[in-house]
């Protein structure tokens, strides 16, 4: 299931600079901010009351941190890949070296719903995510998470 409707070119760190849960967040919601034009502290402030909930770290070194935003017109994503792994409290306590921030509007409801399952149905395919973490470069990470995936592979 492509994700091209949530995530743009633009929209992708090859590299992101983060020693820690905190500093990552900082550093994808100024790109959130950027892209959408919504208040960074704002975005950052909606990811970590979500976080405060519980980790949005779903294991296996992925993260999908979530907010709604009521400045927010259109659900949509920013992912980055880190240069190291962080500790980001995650379900199975591994580090976190991929994280799809996703940003959705406050009346999303069951939309939000449907496009976190689509990333993280999409983050769980194994190949897709090897590929993710030996990529360096951001067309080439966007054409990997935006590619249709191969019908019955198994």
């Amino acid at each position: 299931m492509p994700l091209n409707d949530l995530v743009r070119p633009e929209a992708v760190i090859p590299s992101l600079k983060g020693n820690s849960k905190k500093q990552a967040l900082l550093e994808l919601s100024d790109r959130a901010a950027a892209l959408s034009g919504i208040d960074a502290r704002e975005i950052f402030d909606a990811l970590i009351q979500r976080e405060r909930l519980g980790s949005t770290g779903i294991g296996g070194g992925i993260a999908i941190p979530h907010g709604k935003l009521a400045k927010c017109q259109k659900i949509f994503g920013v992912f980055a890949r880190l240069e190291k792994p962080i500790d980001f409290d995650a379900l199975d306590d591994a580090p976190v070296d991929l994280i799809f921030l996703l940003i959705a509007p406050e009346s999303a409801g069951a939309d939000h719903l449907n496009a976190l399952s689509r990333v993280a149905r999409v983050l769980r395919e194994q190949s897709l995510i090897s590929t993710l973490r030996s990529t360096r470069d951001a067309s080439a990470l966007y054409s990997v998470l935006v590619r249709s995936p191969t019908p019955n592979a198994a």
